[in-house]
């Protein structure tokens, strides 16, 4: 595979899911540029927006594992690594392996189970590992983990630490789709196809798991000047002594804004990174890593703007 095959995978991808799904392009684009990075995603967004119907579809587009797991209030830790089973006859313990065990981890509402099983993802997510009764068990790659959260209802959820939070690579916001979109989802249905029964859109995946691999790999050699380098530290240090901001990113956020930008080149078919690619993913990458002062949540600012302004006042480098 060479380089210029990214795009065309990548489109080809984005053809395959827009069958199902319409609209949320800022969305689908997300997924499937953390896929080929191997970024975890949390997707934020109310009821009924297709934010799992995407993860399903990808998973048919992908030819992969895929796994969905519903977070509720008595999911236990073991529920999603597995856990030892004692076996009488041979009297010795067998691994019973979770659901984590996949290539494609879909945690639906992950903020309505408690922290203690909330954190049995941290290892998961950033070690692709389990370790279990003394015995570290290796995840079959690629992996990815799609997390979905509502962020209107509160009752009965727990939020997620700062610490789970930073391991997402982006947060993705599904938003209602426009007049036109609406009545392209009623057509659906008025024609006899429904989501839920995906046989009926004609779907073909278009790479395997192990395209997946040489995509990650490929994406490595793209090219970050000095001067993109130099511009990500800028955004960093702003970010953390903004005035509206409490408490900004850490050096993580850097990490996956600079890896996350050569996937967007190699997707929009280039093989350097430009100040764009940056610019297009610092609000996936840093709006969950930023914690606005209180009287700036009162005066209703949102970290969407505060990082639309930290961007304004960051000289770009000249191309």
């Amino acid at each position: 595979m060479q380089l210029i095959q990214v795009k065309e995978l990548f489109e080809a991808a984005i053809d395959q899911i827009g069958k199902v799904v319409v609209g949320q392009h800022e969305l689908v684009e997300g997924v499937l540029i953390a896929l080929f990075t191997e970024g975890s995603v949390l997707i934020e967004g109310p009821p009924g927006l297709g934010k799992t119907l995407l993860v399903n579809v990808l998973s048919k587009t992908v030819s992969c594992g895929f796994r969905r797991v519903q977070f509720t209030p008595d999911l236990m830790p073991s529920d999603l690594t597995g856990h030892s089973i004692y076996d009488m006859k041979q009297q010795t313990f067998h691994f019973n392996k979770g659901p984590v065990f996949t290539n494609l981890l879909l945690t639906d509402e992950i903020n309505r189970s408690p922290p203690k099983t909330q954190a049995a993802l941290l290892e998961v997510m950033q070690e692709r590992q389990v370790s279990v009764d003394g015995t570290t068990w290796q995840l079959e790659r690629p992996f990815l983990v799609i997390a979905t959260q509502n962020p209107i209802e509160h009752e009965g959820t727990y939020p997620l630490p700062d610490a789970q939070v930073d391991r997402f690579m982006f947060k993705l916001l599904a938003d209602y789709p426009s007049p036109a979109e609406e009545t392209e989802i009623l057509q659906h249905y008025a024609i006899g196809k429904d989501p839920r029964q995906l046989s009926d859109f004609d779907l073909q995946p278009v790479m395997q798991a192990g395209d997946i691999l040489v995509i990650q790999q490929l994406v490595r050699s793209v090219i970050v000047e000095p001067g993109i380098i130099k511009y990500i530290v800028d955004i960093m240090g702003a970010a953390r002594t903004w005035s509206s901001v409490s408490i900004g990113p850490g050096p993580r956020a850097g990490v996956n804004l600079l890896i996350a930008a050569r996937t967007l080149a190699a997707c929009r078919g280039r093989d350097f990174v430009t100040p764009d690619d940056i610019k297009e993913l610092s609000l996936w990458v840093l709006r969950h890593r930023l914690r606005l002062r209180p009287e700036a949540e009162i005066e209703g600012l949102t970290p969407d703007e505060a990082i639309r302004s930290i961007l304004e006042s960051v000289e770009a480098p000249r191309a």
